[in-house]
């Protein structure tokens, strides 16, 4: 016998981010305010980091119901944080020759008016990742932009691509294979399907980014609580 999953209201969605965002220490109480309809939340108000901002848009994405979020949270530095574009490019080299996933050689760093942006190419997407975290935190920065592309050194034929994805989903305790579909046009990876959270949704597509030989993740999984 199955029980069929009950569409959360989005009063309920609502309350629920807002406790969520107050449960994480990393935002503080009543810096952000929640609107939602149908299902797609909206994030407003302001934080003194960017760190923040992306925080709160990844809390929001765990609560159950939500189907997409709206990041319209601005980031207001307070004097104290305030550093120049100099000042701030130096640190984000810094950062990513510690940073052992990072290949800093095939990297280049700009910042424009605190806004920092990353280019370059990787081999692998866990690189692109980790390069974009590395500098999301540092003091000063408003925002980043992730342009680095992924270019891998091996082509596996479509048919092993897809198989691999098949087996790689079907292993995860956090995806459903029969919700998800999966095909490839040369390195990308084209996921379907629908699926009940935002966060089987992602771990499909984090699941994609690590098959040898993607280069490319088009993530058309859409997301339907009651499903």
């Amino acid at each position: 016998m199955t029980t069929a999953t009950r569409t959360r209201t989005d009063e309920e969605v609502q309350r629920d981010v807002l406790d969520e965002l107050q449960w994480d220490a990393r935002v503080q109480p009543n810096e952000i305010g929640v609107a939602v309809r149908d299902g797609v939340v909206t994030l407003m108000g302001w934080v003194d980091n960017y760190g923040k901002k992306w925080a709160a848009e990844r809390t929001a994405h765990r609560v159950r119901g939500v189907t997409a979020v709206a990041n319209d949270v601005e980031v207001r530095l307070p004097s104290a944080h305030q550093r120049t574009d100099t000042d701030i490019a130096a640190a984000a080299t810094g950062t990513l020759e510690w940073d052992a996933f990072v290949p800093i050689e095939r990297l280049d760093v700009t910042v424009t008016r605190g806004w920092l942006t990353l280019k370059g190419e990787v081999e692998w997407e866990f690189q692109r990742r980790a390069a974009e975290q590395s500098v999301r935190r540092l003091a000063g920065v408003r925002g980043v932009t992730n342009l680095i592309a992924v270019q891998p050194r091996i082509n596996p034929s479509p048919t092993e691509l897809r198989r691999r994805l098949t087996d790689a989903l079907r292993r995860s305790a956090e995806t459903d294979p029969r919700r998800v579909t999966v095909d490839t046009d040369g390195g990308t990876v084209l996921l379907g399907g629908t699926v009940r959270s935002w966060v089987h949704r992602a771990e499909a597509e984090r699941i994609s980014w690590c098959a040898p030989g993607v280069t490319a993740v088009q993530n058309d999984i859409t997301v339907d609580p009651g499903a």
